[in-house]
């Protein structure tokens, strides 16, 4: 049965979800994919030691290849760390020594594995790192096998290029050879493992293409390249930032908690988007949830919340989520033990602590006259209580059951520990 256009089922649901922003062949790649499993890869530079909501599309792609009897290949880039993706960057990534790549690498593959079933079945994550052949490449045979195969005029043609050098920011000759070396990847990729299709965020469509174009032209192979839309929210906001910065996909780098309450405070209008993109629920209640207005929108995003906690971190931890927000915005109590944790000492607590100061120290706000101001502005709330004086001070006789509930504003809290 053909629907939107294709026959395939993952690109049947790929399309209808809204994963698809451009293909290099449309047509083949449907008829690849009707005919039997493909193998297709994406790749995650170690830039940190966790992945965030802006690496989500990509990761849910590769759950749909499993959905679909596809073989997916996630590539972590041990090699191409050493130089960093230039793509739409304003300034040439920091370089990472050697212990702080094999670092994130592993945290890296402890987020993937949040999401994906590993394993050597058809439709199992293989996981691949290309320091295994990149670390082991001779310059002069690279230049000769490959650099002979690739146009200055075309590579200066990239937006993330132009933008670069559009803005007099200019771009070294160790970034430029990321697409290089990103060609190299699909070629290696495809000799390897039989990999025919590299997938990747808008940002990639130039290096996507130039690894395509390098297959087809050293190995005389089609092989093909689809990409997502690089998302920003309705309100134009990069997808996975916010003003406390990025929404990490690791429980250590973000509570279980946070990480649900994003969902929940997502714009309105972006919840039907998201439900089709970051959860797994039917298409046809991702539309009925998307439908609802005024009061009830707030419904559908905590569903939401709690679909796309439950794919990230278990469904136990989102509904536990779920219900410590519920009883801390619907009921006004103190959920000790599933809001964010900040520790004080002994010591301190005894002193007394200034409200303002620990409001700035805890994370809640970034500096103590952002603090001052809540407070004036009646944002701030200790156990539930506004918070009147900026120089109250907080002691141990604030604590309810162990911990003290900080808040700013309606949907941002915290409690205070003794360490």
């Amino acid at each position: 049965m053909v629907e939107n256009g294709y026959s395939s089922s993952f690109m049947q649901e790929a399309s209808a979800r809204g994963f698809i922003f451009q293909c290099t062949d449309p047509q083949a790649l449907d008829e690849a994919m009707a005919k039997g499993p493909v193998a297709a890869y994406i790749g995650f530079d170690p830039t940190a030691d966790s992945l965030h909501v802006g690496s989500l599309i990509q990761i849910m792609m590769l759950r749909l290849l499993q959905k679909h009897g596809h073989r997916p290949v996630a590539l972590v880039g041990g090699g191409t760390a050493r130089i960093g993706d230039p793509s739409f960057r304003e300034e040439a990534r920091r370089l990472m020594t050697e212990d702080i790549i094999q670092s994130n690498l592993a945290g890296i593959e402890g987020c993937l594995r949040q999401f994906l079933r590993f394993g050597e079945n058809t439709s199992d994550v293989r996981l691949v790192n290309n320091a295994d052949w990149l670390d082991k490449l001779a310059y002069i045979d690279l230049l000769r096998d490959v650099g002979v195969h690739f146009s200055i005029n075309r590579m200066l043609a990239f937006d993330s290029v132009k933008n670069r050098l559009d803005r007099d920011q200019g771009l070294t000759f160790l970034e430029f050879n990321y697409s290089i070396l990103q060609s190299y990847d699909f070629r290696e990729l495809n000799r390897r493992h039989g990999v025919t299709l590299q997938l990747g965020g808008s940002d990639q469509w130039g290096n996507i293409v130039s690894g395509v174009d390098l297959v087809r032209r050293t190995d005389q192979t089609q092989v093909m390249g689809l990409t997502t839309p690089l998302l920003t929210t309705s309100s134009g906001a990069k997808m996975g930032k916010t003003a406390n910065g990025a929404v990490w996909l690791s429980e250590a780098r973000l509570p279980v908690f946070d990480y649900w309450q994003f969902w929940r405070n997502v714009e309105d209008a972006d919840t039907g988007r998201f439900l089709r993109l970051f959860t797994e629920l039917p298409l046809d209640e991702c539309e009925r949830l998307a439908a609802f207005e005024g009061a009830d929108i707030n419904e559908a995003k905590k569903i939401l919340a709690t679909e796309a906690t439950a794919l990230c971190h278990g469904r136990e931890a989102a509904e536990a989520a779920a219900e410590a927000a519920r009883k801390t915005f619907e009921e006004g109590q103190i959920v000790a033990d599933d809001l964010p944790v900040y520790t004080v000492s002994e010591a301190d607590l005894a002193e007394g602590i200034p409200v303002f100061r620990l409001l700035a120290e805890s994370g809640l706000v970034k500096t103590n006259g952002e603090a001052r101001r809540l407070i004036r502005g009646g944002g701030a709330r200790v156990n539930m209580v506004a918070v009147k004086d900026e120089n109250q001070l907080i002691t141990r006789q604030d604590t309810v059951d162990g911990a003290i509930r900080l808040s700013s504003g309606k949907k941002h809290h915290i409690q205070v520990r003794v360490a």
